[in-house]
């Protein structure tokens, strides 16, 4: 346990531990948390010099500091408290009957009558001490290695993936973990692994504590995404990865998000005017998507779909050159009319944004499978390829494809691995030394097992090929 700022005398800090109540039937007890800590405090004569005294005592080294109480107490004498009467805690090495103990600047407050150092009983409760306090002091001694900290937090629902020896103990961690978190008021536990339940990446989970309510609500970039989490796929751990992919888009560019899920990318993306086509082959991610778009109010920058993610890469790609060939490319916002403006003045002129032809990324995440759907890259701008280099200054698209492999310290033998099988897809070669190839890493998911996300732009070999009727 951590020194709570008072000793670091090994015996002084075990009175600041939590009572033990390991029991075989791991039921929560509130009550067996509570402690009664004997110290001295200072009674201060004067109520208006408590700050004074209370900076004295600090720079004396006697003032007590406890995490999350506070060090000025009304008086234990209720004769004292009831005329507003305060002490200030000290240490437990200041003994209240033995002046030895006592600083200078003490014992001279004490013998001009400013301050008494007197018993202070201090009372701390279940409601004082943190989840880990109550987990070490509940969870048995072969238990405490690694006790569970790490869940993730999805609205008001706590996602635990407990390990087997922690399973008899399930239902008191996740009581816990509510009484010391606010904001959480449903504990779930995955029972099977993503993918397993279903094709739509959701999973097989049991409510440990508070109802069975998956409807969550949550904030991520400034976005709003409302959803149910047994539904659908969302991973909190992925908003760094998300960030730094959207940071990467420009403005006025098209994104091709084929497996957007309810579109951690897309929204964040068109809330800074970037073209998304965001597809999810789950009608639930689908619908929450949508009205994603609607609440966040990225409608002319955002579309979605709900297609099978081969097919959608070429649907995407011919869907936009056929709104240039259409003379349909253009997005006209209107402008908000400005604040106390006169019906008589003239409306503000739309803001009018013309999408390109072509995709500038590609985002592909579904780590299991994604590398399986580079196939489709085949033939992508077959027949078009005036519109890039040389022809023109435009590129061919970026794909950003996330998957899992193994971990090692330098990611190099991974990073052969993750070209191996994006060449065996592409029906091309690609290297780690390629110039514009760069391999992520963007979290470890278990003690042997890494995601990365591979990033290269589609070779023109690839590209122009005649395409293949899948």
């Amino acid at each position: 346990m951590a020194d709570r700022g008072l000793t670091t005398n090994p015996d002084t800090m075990s009175l600041f531990r939590p009572p033990i109540v390991r029991s075989a039937s791991a039921v929560l007890n509130r009550a067996l948390f509570s402690k009664t800590i004997p110290i001295a405090a200072a009674r201060v004569a004067n109520p208006k010099n408590i700050t004074k005294f209370r900076t004295q005592l600090d720079k004396s080294g006697e003032l007590a500091k406890l995490e999350r109480v506070t060090n000025i107490q009304l008086d234990p004498d209720p004769a004292f408290a009831k005329k507003g009467g305060k002490c200030v805690l000290l240490k437990p090495e200041v003994k209240s009957e033995d002046p030895k103990t006592w600083s200078t600047v003490l014992q001279e407050a004490v013998k001009a009558e400013d301050l008494k150092v007197i018993p202070y009983n201090l009372t701390l409760d279940y409601n004082y001490w943190t989840y880990h306090d109550i987990m070490t002091s509940l969870l048995p001694e072969d238990a405490q290695d690694e006790i569970p900290v790490g869940f993730a937090i999805v609205g008001h629902v706590a996602h635990l993936n407990l390990r087997d020896e922690y399973l008899p103990y399930k239902n008191v961690i996740a009581e816990v973990l509510i009484d010391k978190n606010p904001t959480i008021r449903t504990v779930i536990n995955k029972v099977d692994d993503v993918g397993t339940h279903s094709e739509y990446r959701t999973f097989g989970y049991e409510v440990l504590a508070g109802p069975d309510d998956m409807n969550v609500e949550l904030s991520e970039e400034n976005c709003i995404f409302k959803f149910d989490y047994s539904k659908v796929y969302w991973n909190s751990r992925l908003q760094t990865e998300h960030k730094r992919l959207v940071d990467s888009f420009n403005p006025g560019e098209v994104v091709c998000d084929v497996m957007a899920g309810i579109g951690p990318f897309a929204i964040p993306a068109g809330k800074k005017r970037v073209f998304v086509w965001a597809n999810d082959l789950n009608p639930d991610s689908y619908a929450a998507m949508v009205e994603a778009i609607n609440r966040n109010k990225v409608n002319h920058f955002v579309r979605p779909f709900n297609e099978d993610g081969h097919t959608f890469i070429h649907h995407a790609a011919d869907s936009i050159l056929e709104l240039t060939a259409t003379n349909k490319n253009t997005v006209s916002i209107p402008a908000k009319r400005i604040y106390n403006a006169k019906a008589s003045d003239p409306v503000p002129n739309p803001t009018v944004f013309t999408i390109p032809q072509t995709i500038s990324h590609f985002v592909m995440n579904l780590p299991a499978t994604a590398i399986d759907f580079l196939g489709a890259f085949n033939g992508l701008y077959h027949g078009h390829e005036t519109l890039f280099e040389p022809h023109t200054s435009t590129k061919l698209p970026m794909v950003h494809v996330h998957c899992f492999s193994t971990k090692s310290d330098d990611n190099v033998r991974e990073g052969i691995e993750i070209c191996e099988r994006i060449s065996e897809k592409l029906g091309y070669v690609v290297k780690p030394s390629d110039e514009e190839l760069v391999i992520h890493e963007v979290r470890d998911v278990a003690p042997k097992k890494r995601m990365f996300c591979a990033s290269f732009r589609i070779p023109k070999e690839v590209a122009f090929r005649e395409r293949i009727t899948r």
